[in-house]
């Protein structure tokens, strides 16, 4: 069963990040720039690879990304013809090693190397806390030792942990967490990876930028990922019911991955903060209703929505929202501009128009 698809090569993917390269930043900032991209064939992380690339092109920047994975295969097959790209080199290693990493020196990196699937979270704890932690402080020991630069960590919502009431998360709450879990291994990694860059910002001047992402959707999921958003992709791409494991009410914010992109670059290169939530407000919905919105996205497939305990079919009410704030990110200027609709139009669209590896 085909279960991704060459990301680089796919129309939604080019559109998108031509679209994000018009916005109106600063990209000259990246002018001779040295970047490393750690989880290079990860979604958020090919997406920061892709603009990257996309603005050099377009603005004649003279700068080389380095991508950096575990898996040459999986990401020679995703990253498709942006190989042939002199200003971008893929590179196989483990974050977790630091003989692995490549020798800068790198003006920026943009930390993205984390197992993202839940399943992993549980199944391999210790995997998840080193890339997380050893990683992190293995990657800025590397920009120490090449004479310092800006570090962005791809972070989570997860740092969070529970926060009580029903109001979107701003970026100084902090709520409860059960760390001696394995399951921690991932908040509580992500957690550490922030308090590692704050340390070395405040001993070594590295400049930094955390973005703290809400429930991200689009392409590049993989469509056994195991969350909630790839599942409904998956089952719109095979043609199956969208199958419900409860009533659906919990809510999350779900944002387009090319607005999270895009909010990140904002952050980056206009922020003068450290850290960012990246969510789109209006993406603040019930799973019930994002599994609606991908059953009606096909409506001639006719795919209805299937209910593991059928009572769960009439069981649907609001519950506490678990939404990100993004107004401190808003205030840089930047818009979420993909709709629910049409971002779950363009999720599918990749997997339709492919190709499929």
């Amino acid at each position: 069963m085909h279960n991704d698809v060459v990301l680089f090569d796919s129309p939604v993917f080019r559109e998108d990040t031509a679209s994000i390269i018009s916005a109106a930043l600063p990209w000259e900032k990246y002018r001779d720039a040295n970047i490393l991209v750690t989880g290079a064939s990860g979604m958020i992380p090919m997406y920061i690879t892709g603009v990257l690339l996309a603005a050099n092109e377009r603005y004649d920047l003279n700068l080389h990304v380095t991508g950096l994975v575990r898996n040459r295969a999986k990401a020679e097959s995703r990253f498709g013809t942006a190989l042939e790209d002199p200003a971008f080199t893929l590179e196989v290693g483990d974050v977790s090693d630091s003989t692995t990493i490549p020798v800068g020196p790198f003006s920026t990196i943009f930390h993205g190397a984390s197992p993202a699937r839940p399943s992993l979270h549980s199944k391999s704890p210790v995997s998840t806390l080193k890339a997380n932690v050893l990683g992190t402080i293995n990657l800025l020991d590397s920009l120490v030792a090449s004479g310092g630069g800006s570090f962005v960590i791809l972070s989570s919502s997860e740092v969070y942990g529970a926060v009580p009431g029903n109001s979107l998360i701003s970026e100084s709450a902090l709520g409860g967490l059960q760390h001696f879990a394995p399951r921690a291994a991932y908040s509580e990694g992500k957690r550490l990876a922030e308090t590692a860059l704050a340390a070395y910002q405040a001993e070594y001047g590295i400049s930094p930028r955390v973005l703290r992402f809400g429930h991200i959707y689009g392409p590049g999921m993989a469509l056994d990922d195991g969350r909630v958003q790839a599942d409904f992709l998956a089952d719109v791409v095979y043609h199956r019911n969208i199958r419900m494991m409860s009533a659906g009410a919990a809510t999350r914010t779900y944002t387009y991955v090319a607005d999270a992109t895009r909010g990140t670059f904002f952050a980056h290169l206009l922020g003068d903060v450290e850290v960012f939530n990246v969510a789109d407000p209006l993406g603040n919905i019930s799973i019930r209703e994002l599994a609606e919105a991908f059953a009606n996205a096909r409506p001639e497939k006719q795919l209805a929505l299937e209910f593991v305990n059928p009572d769960d079919s009439r069981a649907f009410s609001p519950v506490l929202s678990l939404g990100l704030d993004a107004s401190r990110l808003m205030a840089l200027g930047w818009q979420p501009e993909v709709t629910l609709a049409e971002g779950v139009n363009r999720a599918i669209r990749s997997f339709e128009e492919g190709p499929l590896v």
